[in-house]
């Protein structure tokens, strides 16, 4: 074989073509081992969409770590997928991606997206933190309802239990860009936190206003008044 074919590994139904920088899967992978192939493996390369694999009809696991697939990612239908692998990719939209594979791989069982923005921990975010991602775990399993283990773990029956009940409600909604100002904005407005009345935030037009507090303050028990005698209170 020449050029590419020639850097193919096969054993058995086992196909890799990794670390080739293509951006695209070449046609030759198709034609020669689509009919073959039951596990590709693609990762390291450069790849920005997974089109080619539509002669790969009777897959049953799939890699693509290290690429740069992002939320217009798109697979063909592959029946008898149960495994896919698609860690350190651009892949930000996570209902997107989940609606879509539960369209086309009806048999997945294992899913991981460790490294993507669209799974939140701290190997991609320093904000996020473990209850960030058992969030989005629950998510994930409220859509894809067959899946056995996600990223790393196992799924276990309290957590089917909690998807199934609250999962619906467990997307994390990221901040809208503004491309005007580049500024990143909350999907939601937020007042921001002032312990004035509302009539007295004008910044142009000072008054005063009096309104009954609820709360009682007692200078005792303040923390700066530990330093105080009680006859200068």
């Amino acid at each position: 074989m020449a050029g590419g074919e020639s850097r193919v590994a096969m054993n058995g139904t086992q196909v890799s073509y990794i670390g080739h920088d293509c951006e695209e899967i070449p046609d030759f992978l198709g034609e020669q081992y689509g009919g073959l192939a039951r596990r590709l493996d693609l990762s390291f390369n450069l790849l920005r969409s997974l089109e080619g694999l539509k002669a790969f009809s009777e897959l049953e696991e799939l890699i693509v770590d290290n690429n740069l697939l992002g939320n217009d990612l798109r697979l063909p239908r592959l029946p008898h997928l149960h495994t896919l692998t698609l860690n350190k990719n651009q892949i930000s939209d996570i209902e997107s991606l989940l609606d879509h594979l539960a369209e086309v791989t009806p048999s997945l069982e294992y899913l991981s997206l460790l490294g993507n923005e669209a799974c939140p921990n701290e190997l991609v975010s320093l904000d996020k933190d473990e209850d960030d991602y058992q969030r989005y775990r629950y998510f994930v399993l409220h859509k894809l309802t067959n899946l056995k283990f996600l990223d790393t773990r196992k799924v276990n029956k309290k957590e089917r239990e909690e998807a199934n009940a609250r999962g619906a409600f467990m997307k994390v909604v990221k901040p809208k860009f503004d491309m005007e100002s580049g500024d990143h904005k909350s999907a939601s407005p937020v007042t921001p936190y002032t312990p004035l009345p509302s009539g007295s935030r004008d910044a142009k037009n000072h008054k005063g206003v009096f309104a009954k507090c609820r709360y009682v303050y007692y200078g005792k028990h303040s923390e700066g008044n530990r330093f105080i005698r009680n006859d200068q209170l």
